[in-house]
């Protein structure tokens, strides 16, 4: 059973009571929505955020109109899924959803999003994936049990900042280790700007701090066995994820996560916990940058803006390279990242080009069809 948090105040004596507060608002339901939404409400459609999608269908939280309580209804996704799979619906999308379609209930439309977290397509292909939508903060779970890989974690963080939401780096089992503070030490060198926490959830350590910046939606990513089903639970205070052991012959974790699912969090908010990534393709470039953000300053004092640091005079980064102050392996790491990001654009703009010729052809043929006078 999904228990959402009802964020409801005691109003002052003397003072008239407010407005109770609408089901979901513990979800991240507002006003704005409410507006957005008037539309679909005079249609007799239901507003509801998605907690878990399947193949065909999806399972979404919304208010029953007969109680006026949260609850969980199935509905199926098939009228609003579309060949464009970053905006097919997603664990964390509000939608609308439409208790009188036949043969079942079904998602009516998707509410636009404040933010994603969409990752390059398996297979080189050149569409994105959507692996959560709609959060706050970006809970990026790496495992102490093991040598952290920096490329890895600027690879995560990139995905996290282009996703629009707050990344924050979560190192997991730190009851595993004696030298955790050096660890971190290294990871925020690698992380300009982002918090990096030390945690276990075993012995409680750094949870209560995690639960206090882990507030509204927030989406847990990383690989497998770096922690983020256990973390799940601890932060919300249930069982509701399975936890397998890594194997402890190499400290690889097993894909305990299949699907992703949003879970309520007691105080209010929620956790959408993701299944382990093993690639993790960008889609898109603007994250590199905030992830590389002091490449970024360094390159400003470059003699020329659009200087390409390879034979121009004056360029700060081949001097920051030179004297050691940019490690080698981490512009070797963003010049990595900016060659995938320009591949991906190419191959999403021959897609898009390829798209329009052939809706022209069919334009065309269908013209070619129709009956002349």
């Amino acid at each position: 059973m999904i228990t959402v948090h009802d964020p409801t105040s005691t109003s002052a004596p003397g003072t008239s009571a407010p407005a109770p507060a609408h089901p979901l608002a513990g979800l991240g339901w507002t006003d704005g929505r409410a507006a957005e939404f008037t539309h679909h409400a005079e249609a007799g459609l239901i507003p509801g955020r998605i907690v878990r999608m399947d193949r065909g269908s999806c399972e979404v939280l919304l208010v029953d109109p007969e109680t006026g309580r949260a609850a969980v209804r199935r509905a199926a996704t098939r009228p609003v899924m579309t060949a464009d799979t970053a905006h097919n619906p997603c664990t964390g999308d509000w939608v609308a959803y439409d208790p009188a379609a036949r043969p079942a209930p079904a998602l009516a439309a998707v509410l636009p999003r404040t933010t994603a977290i969409i990752r390059k397509g398996a297979h080189k292909r050149s569409e994105g994936q959507v692996l959560a939508a709609n959060v706050d903060t970006v809970l990026i779970a790496v495992s102490l049990a093991a040598e952290p890989d920096p490329g890895r974690i600027e690879r995560l963080l990139a995905l996290a900042w282009e996703s629009g939401a707050e990344p924050l780096i979560v190192l997991t089992k730190s009851d595993l280790v004696h030298d955790g503070d050096f660890v971190r030490a290294d990871v925020e060198s690698i992380a300009p700007g982002v918090t990096v926490l030390k945690v276990s959830a075993e012995t409680g350590e750094g949870m209560d701090e995690l639960r206090a910046r882990a507030t509204g939606s927030c989406a847990l990513i990383g690989q497998s066995g770096a922690g983020k089903s256990t973390l799940a639970n601890a932060l919300t205070g249930t069982a509701a994820m399975t936890v397998q052991q890594v194997r402890s012959t190499d400290e690889k974790g097993r894909h305990t996560t299949t699907v992703r699912e949003l879970v309520p969090l007691p105080g209010g908010g929620a956790v959408i916990d993701t299944p382990g990534l093993r690639g993790v393709g960008l889609f898109g470039g603007e994250g590199i940058d905030q992830a590389f953000a002091d490449i970024s300053a360094v390159a400003a004092d470059c003699r020329y803006a659009d200087c390409s640091h390879r034979t121009e005079p004056r360029c700060a980064v081949r001097a920051a390279l030179a004297d050691g102050t940019l490690p080698e392996r981490r512009w070797e790491s963003y010049l990595k990242l900016q060659r995938e990001n320009d591949w991906i654009a190419a191959r999403t703009d021959a897609r898009l080009r390829a798209e329009r010729a052939r809706h022209r052809k069919n334009l065309t043929k269908a013209a070619r069809s129709y009956p002349k006078p």
